[in-house]
């Protein structure tokens, strides 16, 4: 099978530092293995999103360099891809109906599973949630290690559709995952936790499990993740070949200072996923990069 990597960015602000991590490692690691690097934008959330954020996300991955391998994909055309996934659930019985609402959770946030049995009468359905397994999901992350988690003791039967209509993202990734041919998944540590319930979601909807490797993930002065939310500097702000040579050298890699196709070429030659630096979750909060704080 052709190794198909991506990078899934959410429209809800401008690139950053920290998303420019794992476009650069994602697309090196497609590049490396001779395969494809695919763009899609998970626009599922409507609420959350900020105008114009897609056009710019994919203006300044062109401007640094990062084109995919084919069209973008837009999750909020697939709707009814993630519809058949849900009715799907329903008739092997892993999904159910559940009435619950926020406030109806304990302080832990981890579902109890009120609803499994079904919703008590004068009861409405909001949202629809997948059955979690008694026995631990087990896998191997290419940087972080052997992984176990628990689902029942960290999240509970988790929501696969909200109580608004609109899809969640763990059915959404691994559904599109699956329709891209994604062989390997390359992304932010942060999102290490989603990764059980992804396995488990693909074991349920029959579908394949890719390979997983969790990078290091850029913190700001605060030690908090640098993030949309959290106000991190758009990476139109800063030239290019600096912006790539930084998030090169995060990642472990200390390139020359080039031009920026000179800096790709670089990349490309020198790109080994054994230089990546904070290997283990504990060290995977970095600093950002005093130079990138300026021109």
């Amino acid at each position: 099978m052709r190794y198909v990597g991506r990078f899934a960015p959410s429209p809800t602000g401008d690139l950053h530092f920290g998303s420019l991590l794992a476009a650069v490692a994602s697309f090196l690691q497609a590049r490396q293995s001779g395969g494809k690097w695919l763009l899609r934008i998970e626009d599922i959330d409507p609420p959350r999103e900020v105008a114009g954020s897609v056009q710019r996300i994919i203006a300044d991955l062109a401007r640094i360099g990062l084109s995919p391998d084919g069209e973008v994909l837009f999750q909020s055309s697939r709707s009814f891809a993630y519809r058949k996934a849900c009715e799907q659930l329903l008739e092997s019985g892993q999904a159910y109906w559940c009435a619950c609402s926020r406030k109806n959770l304990p302080p832990s946030g981890i579902y109890p599973g009120t609803c499994r049995s079904g919703i008590s009468p004068g009861q409405k359905p909001r949202a629809l949630r997948l059955r979690v397994p008694s026995e631990p999901v087990r896998f191997t992350d290419g940087l972080q290690g052997a992984q176990m988690e628990q689902l029942q003791r960290t999240s509970g039967d988790f929501v696969i559709q909200r109580a608004d209509g609109l899809y969640a993202y763990q059915l959404a990734v691994v559904v599109d995952d699956a329709y891209q041919g994604v062989t390997e998944i390359v992304r932010g540590a942060d999102l290490l936790d989603s990764t059980a319930r992804q396995i488990w979601l693909q074991q349920c909807l029959d579908l394949p499990t890719p390979e997983y490797i969790h990078i290091p993930v850029a913190a700001g002065a605060d030690g908090k993740k640098l993030s949309k939310s959290s106000g991190a500097d758009s990476l139109s702000r800063f030239s290019p070949a600096k912006a790539l040579r930084e998030a090169l050298a995060f990642l472990g890699h200390n390139a020359p200072e080039l031009d920026l196709p000179g800096t790709w070429i670089w990349a490309l030659n020198n790109w080994s996923l054994e230089k990546v630096t904070g290997k283990r979750v504990s060290n995977v909060i970095g600093a950002l990069p005093a130079s990138l704080k300026s021109r």
